[in-house]
C-alpha cells in the first residue's frame, strides 16, 4: 500500500495546500512506497509563520530547560534507533548497518546539544572604567531552516536542527523529497521530548520550497548540505537577502597512497570508504592516488577481486552495499562509467555487468578504474555513487599539486608509515578535513565538520563551536550607575 506523508507544521500533520506530490520509492525494489506533498510558497510561509509564533518563548526558555528536551530527545532516539535505521534503508536503499552508523552520528550531535548552556555563556569584564562593567551574551536569531540531502536522512538533520534549537532559535526543515520519511519521525521525537509546537517544522518539496524559504525576511539563517551548484546558489540569494548561509557543497575526495604505505591495509579502507552506501557520501573516497606505478599495480591488485565480489542486494538483507537512491540517479552514474572508458581509462571492474542490475531495483556494482588523468570528467566531477578512479603520479609533491589543484577541498587523507611525510601532507594539503591511515576523516560532533574551496561557501563550519557561532549572534553589554547626574560628555568615551 503507497502511504500519503504530509508536512508537520505547528505541532501537527498538515496536508498543504499546493495538490502536487512527488513520488517515494523503494529503491531495492523499484516500486512505489510513498507520496510525498510539495509544498507551495504558502505552505512555506505557513511552516516560517508557526516557526516565528513559537520562538519568543523558547527562546526565553532558559538554556538548561533546553538542554533537557536534547537529554530526553538522546533517549528517544536511541529507543528508536532501529526504526529509524529502517526508514533509512527503505528509501534511501543503504545497508542497515550503514543506517544505524548513520543515526549513531546524528545521536552524537544530540549529545553535543546537550551541553549547550555552557557554550552560551558570554564574558564578564568588571571595572572596565571607574564604576563601568562589561558583559556579553550569545542571542539566538530567531527562524533559522535547513535544507538537507538524500543521503543521510537523519544524520545531516541532526548536524542542524538539535545545535540550533538548543541555542533557542525555532528550525524549518526542508528534508529532501526522494527521503521524507525519517524527517517526519524525528518531527514527532521531539514533540515526545517535550519540544513546544510550531519550533520544529517539516516542510516537503523542491526548488519552490527552498526559494521560498530564502525569499521570506522571517527566516535569518539557512543551513544546506548538496551539490556545489545549490549549495552557490543558495549562498549568493539567501546572504542577498541579508541572511546567514551555511552551504556545504560538493567533494571529489582523493587518498594518497605511498610507496611505504600497508597496501593491505589501504585496499581496506578504500573498499569501504569508496563502495560503502554506495558511494553515496559527501566524504567517500572516489580517487586513489598512487605514488609511484608499483604501488598503483599493488593497490588494483589487492583491489580488484575485492571489488568484483562486494555483496550487493537489498539494504534489509545487511549485505557490503544497497542500490542507489532512485533509477536516474543510477542511469547518471552509470553515464559516467560509459564516459570514462571512452576518454580511455583502463576500466579493471565494470559495475555495469555486476548481476545485481537484473532486478528492478536501483543497482549498480562496484567499478573500478586504472590509469585515470586529471583532465577526464570522472576525476574533475563529483560522481556520488559506487566508482573508485586510481590516477598515478610519480612522486609526492606530484600527489600534492593532483589534490590542491581540484576545485573542491572537502577532506582527503594519506595512507603511510612515515610520521614525517604525514605531517607534511597534513600541514599543505587545501582540504577542510584530513585522514592519517583514517579514510573518511569525519569529525565527531564536538569539533566542526566542512570542507573548503568550492565544498563550502559561507564562513562557518557545521556543529560544533562553529555550529554554536552560526546560530547566535553576540550581544555585549556596557552599563554603570551613577549616584547622581552626570554633565553630558562629547568626546569619545574612554577608560579612566
Amino acid at each position: 500500500m503507497t502511504r500519503q506523508l504530509q508536512h508537520h507544521i505547528g505541532g501537527r500533520e498538515q496536508p498543504g495546500d499546493s495538490a502536487r506530490y512527488g513520488n517515494v520509492f523503494d529503491p531495492a525494489s523499484g516500486q512505489l512506497s510513498a507520496r510525498v506533498p510539495l509544498a507551495g510558497a504558502d505552505d512555506v510561509q505557513a511552516a516560517v509563520a508557526a516557526a516565528q509564533a513559537a520562538f519568543s518563548d523558547w527562546a526565553a526558555t532558559p538554556p538548561l530547560q533546553r538542554a533537557r528536551v536534547m537529554f530526553r530527545l538522546r533517549s528517544l532516539i536511541e529507543r528508536d534507533a532501529d526504526a529509524l535505521a529502517r526508514t533509512i534503508t527503505s528509501e534511501h536503499g543503504k545497508t542497515l548497518a550503514d543506517a544505524r552508523g548513520e543515526v549513531t552520528r546524528g545521536l552524537e550531535v544530540v549529545e553535543f546539544a546537550s551541553g549547550i548552556p555552557h557554550l552560551l555563556k558570554g564574558e564578564y569584564s568588571a571595572q572596565v572604567g571607574r564604576g563601568v562593567d562589561s558583559w556579553s551574551e550569545r542571542a539566538p536569531l530567531g527562524v533559522v531552516a535547513g535544507v538537507t540531502p538524500f543521503n543521510f536522512p537523519v544524520m545531516v538533520p541532526l548536524w542542524m536542527a538539535p545545535v540550533a534549537l538548543a541555542c533557542g532559535n525555532s528550525f524549518v526543515l526542508k528534508p529532501s523529497e526522494k527521503v521524507p520519511s525519517a524527517a517526519l519521525h524525528l518531527a514527532a521525537l521531539l514533540q515526545e521530548a517535550g519540544l513546544p509546537d510550531g519550533v520544529f517544522n517539516v516542510v516537503h518539496g523542491g526548488r519552490e520550497a527552498v526559494d521560498a524559504l530564502l525569499d521570506d525576511a522571517r527566516v535569518q539563517a539557512l543551513s544546506f548540505v548538496g551539490s556545489t551548484p545549490v549549495a552557490r546558489y543558495l549562498y549568493e540569494r539567501g546572504s542577498a537577502g541579508g541572511k546567514r548561509v551555511q552551504a556545504l557543497g560538493g567533494a571529489k575526495n582523493h587518498a594518497v597512497v605511498l610507496a611505504d604505505a600497508d597496501i593491505g591495509l589501504a585496499a581496506e579502507a578504500l573498499l569501504g570508504a569508496g563502495y560503502g552506501s554506495a558511494g553515496e557520501r559527501c566524504m567517500a573516497i572516489s580517487v586513489a592516488v598512487c605514488v609511484g606505478d608499483a604501488t598503483a599495480d599493488a593497490l588494483v591488485a589487492a583491489l580488484k577481486d575485492k571489488v568484483a565480489a562486494l555483496r550487493i542486494g537489498p539494504g534489509i538483507d545487511d549485505l557490503d552495499m544497497g542500490p542507489l537512491v532512485d533509477a536516474a540517479h543510477r542511469d547518471r552514474v552509470r553515464g559516467y562509467i560509459d564516459c570514462g572508458v571512452a576518454e580511455g581509462a583502463e576500466l579493471v571492474v565494470d559495475g555495469r555487468t555486476h548481476a545485481c542490475t537484473r532486478g528492478d531495483g536501483f543497482f549498480l556494482g562496484g567499478s573500478l578504474f586504472d590509469r585515470v588523468t586529471p583532465a577526464m570528467r570522472i576525476h574533475r566531477e563529483e560522481i556520488f555513487g559506487p566508482v573508485l578512479c586510481v590516477v598515478r603520479v610519480p612522486d609526492f609533491e606530484a600527489a600534492l599539486a593532483l589534490v590542491d589543484g581540484h576545485e573542491y577541498g572537502n577532506g582527503t587523507a594519506v595512507f603511510t608509515r612515515s610520521g614525517g611525510a604525514a605531517r607534511e601532507f597534513a600541514r599543505r594539503v587545501q582540504a577542510g578535513m584530513v585522514g592519517i591511515n583514517v579514510p573518511i576523516p569525519v569529525p565527531m560532533a564536538f569539533h566542526s565538520f566542512g570542507g573548503w574551496k568550492r565544498s563550502l561557501f559561507g564562513p562557518l563550519h557545521m556543529h560544533g563551536p562553529d555550529g554554536v557561532r552560526f546560530y547566535t549572534r553576540m550581544k555585549t553589554m556596557t552599563a554603570r550607575w551613577p549616584e547622581g547626574a552626570a554633565g553630558a560628555e562629547f568626546t569619545m568615551p574612554t577608560m579612566r
